[in-house]
């Protein structure tokens, strides 16, 4: 007869399992999934206001201000297509929902859109950082802190090279990123978090000063975006400024020159795409979490993004403002806030 207990070495009625479940799986609060997409759309704050003004202009904060609003409708259908049962990523989306061809339209603008935007945050990034070294040599220079060997090496005062330096900052910023990518969700949103909480009290420091400066100083109107008021610049009318249309192409095609404006300022919402990205590692309920973290993003991309370009009109006057300051616009709204310098 045999017994019902098996000797201790004995391994021949056990069965190894292997559970393969979610619940060992790392997920993110709608928070760090807010942070992770905003590190993407807030960067464009930096740069997108500067682009769009020398393209067409001192309205452009008003097609800046209607992109934002515009990216609303963009967000409700990233939150729509990631409630779709559907598994592949972007190509397999758009091909469930509108065919092949748009689908590898949408793969290739997606493409197209990392490459762009990558780099050029991180060299404004770059340019914001040279801007800042710089400047704190001349100040520096005009107290007499600088040794004299330093300005024999220079030439004068010293300064770096904004371009390198922007260059080998982009560099470096995109292979950190790239390794902390490489340990995880989890690890790297932490990250993101961190990088938006820093953010958002300079935001908060800005405003409120910027509101104050405009109480004390007064401001300047930002120009209406009618025709009239758009003025393309020879880049941004692209093959057109060969053509008889280059002359007042806004008085002429009114609807086609506000269209041109606003393709010059969709920039400014680069970045949507990385709410679809973060979707599957967000907590449960993933929808109700998904949506929270998309009203996250758009208050605060409205707000930084949208506000702020009117207030790069509004504050810096505008003999400085493209002149000086069109590569790193905050740091042209900083030095004219109201106060000491």
């Amino acid at each position: 007869m045999a017994s019902p207990f098996q000797p201790a070495g004995s391994t021949s009625n056990r069965v190894r399992i292997v559970v393969a479940t979610s619940v060992m799986l790392t997920f993110i609060s709608y928070w760090r999934a807010a942070a992770i997409v905003l590190n993407d759309l807030g960067s464009s704050a930096f740069y997108a206001a500067g682009i769009a003004e020398q393209a067409i202009g001192k309205s452009a904060p008003w097609f800046i201000v209607g992109v934002m609003l515009f990216s609303f409708t963009v967000r409700a259908v990233y939150v729509e297509s990631c409630s779709m049962f559907v598994r592949g990523g972007v190509y397999r989306v758009v091909k469930e929902a509108l065919g092949g061809t748009l689908a590898k339209i949408s793969v290739s603008a997606l493409m197209f859109d990392y490459i762009l935007t990558g780099p050029i945050s991180g060299v404004s990034a770059g340019q914001y950082i040279a801007g800042l070294i710089n400047d704190t040599f001349i100040t520096a220079d005009s107290h007499g802190w600088i040794p004299r060997a330093m300005h024999l090496m220079f030439h004068g005062t010293p300064r770096v090279d904004v371009n390198w330096t922007s260059v080998v900052f982009a560099v470096a910023v995109t292979m950190y990123f790239w390794w902390q990518n490489t340990k995880g969700i989890q690890e790297s949103s932490e990250k993101a978090l961190r990088v938006m909480q820093i953010t958002t009290v300079m935001v908060i420091i800005l405003l409120a000063w910027s509101a104050i400066t405009l109480l004390k100083q007064g401001y300047q109107a930002v120009p209406l975006p009618t025709p009239d008021n758009l003025k393309f610049s020879p880049e941004a009318l692209g093959f057109l400024k060969h053509t008889d249309l280059a002359h007042d192409l806004a008085r002429k095609f009114g609807l086609f020159g506000i269209l041109i404006a606003f393709g010059h300022s969709v920039l400014a919402m680069s970045g949507e795409e990385s709410l679809a990205q973060v979707n599957r590692e967000l907590a449960h309920p993933k929808l109700k979490n998904l949506k929270r973290a998309a009203i996250i993003i758009a208050i605060y991309s409205f707000v930084f993004t949208g506000l702020t370009a009117l207030l790069f009109v509004m504050i810096i006057p505008d003999s400085v403002r493209v002149p000086a300051y069109k590569d790193n616009l905050i740091a042209g709204l900083a030095m004219n806030l109201w106060g000491p310098l």
